[in-house]
């Protein structure tokens, strides 16, 4: 096993285990545990029992402390619907019922309004805004829509946003022939293999995210390269066999060789019909993504 493989995977087992890592952990960020701060598990008695729910519901938060703690839970809560089109939101009762200060709760909203959530606006005050004008490729916005009542159609959207996008990066990354990209992706396929051989599914998709991530950023697209982010959230929250990304078997990894293979070759085809190959959705997943039709 090579050096790095041996990192990666000292390094997921560390993060599962709730142990530092020995400095590779951050590079392979994931969903963090729930936590059980005081925003955790409010009790309100107050005339609003929608946003009594959020205790029961709330998961990790990607930021730190209690502004972070309420940017998640008030976002899971408007993707989820508990917070409709519309709905009002009074800081001052937000900052009442989670007990935290009008700068928290400030700066929450800021956070939320930068999403396309909520909008600001005088003698108006702060509302949720509709779906449409959300930012859906956020990851904050993925991660809450994965987990909520639209999980199976974030699902699917994910996976046809990633049929639009991989196979033609694939394409495109293979003409570009660095030889410090090409040992890095095959890298990124040993430590699948080694982690697939344990069991090891973490490392796996850690590696799995690594490799997706890298590829696009290759790809010589800069409009492409923004979307990397997308792709590494999808792959963290697919919450199910969507792809052949989703669970670690012989065939994936060999799609992934695959692809390695064409890049080092510059074979721009064979790349991109190997990704086509690694992203066919599963028999049992009754929605697929569909083939590009012949001209």
């Amino acid at each position: 096993m090579s050096t790095l493989a041996h990192t990666m995977m000292t390094a997921a087992r560390s993060a599962d285990s709730g142990l530092a890592g020995p400095g590779e952990l951050d590079r392979y960020p994931y969903a963090e545990a729930p936590v059980t701060e005081r925003l955790g598990a409010p009790s309100w008695d107050g005339s609003d029992p929608e946003l009594g729910r959020v205790g029961r519901r709330a998961t990790g938060s990607r930021g730190r402390g209690l502004h972070g703690q309420l940017v998640q839970q008030l976002g899971q809560m408007i993707v989820s619907g508990d917070l409709g089109a519309d709905r009002p939101l009074v800081p001052e009762e937000i900052g009442q019922r989670f007990e935290v200060s009008r700068t928290v709760v400030r700066e929450s909203l800021r956070v939320l309004e930068a999403k396309g959530l909520v909008s600001a606006r005088p003698n108006v005050g702060t509302r949720v805004r509709p779906v449409s004008d959300w930012n859906l490729l956020d990851p904050d916005i993925i991660e809450w829509r994965a987990f909520g009542p639209q999980r199976d159609n974030q699902r699917r959207e994910l996976s046809e946003l990633r049929w639009t996008i991989e196979p033609l990066a694939a394409r495109l990354a293979a003409g570009h022939g660095r030889e410090d990209v090409q040992q890095r992706l095959s890298d990124m396929v040993e430590i699948m293999g080694h982690a697939m051989a344990q069991g090891d599914a973490l490392t796996f998709s850690r590696a799995d995210a690594e490799f997706h991530s890298l590829l696009i950023q290759v790809a010589g697209n800069r409009m492409l390269e923004h979307l990397s982010g997308i792709v590494s959230s999808a792959l963290q929250v697919s919450g199910g066999p969507v792809t052949g990304c989703d669970r670690p078997t012989d065939a994936s990894l060999a799609h992934h060789a695959r692809i390695v293979d064409a890049l080092a070759a510059g074979d721009g085809a064979a790349a991109e019909a190997a990704m086509r190959q690694l992203l066919i959705v599963h028999p049992e997943v009754e929605r697929v993504v569909p083939a590009p039709r012949e001209h």
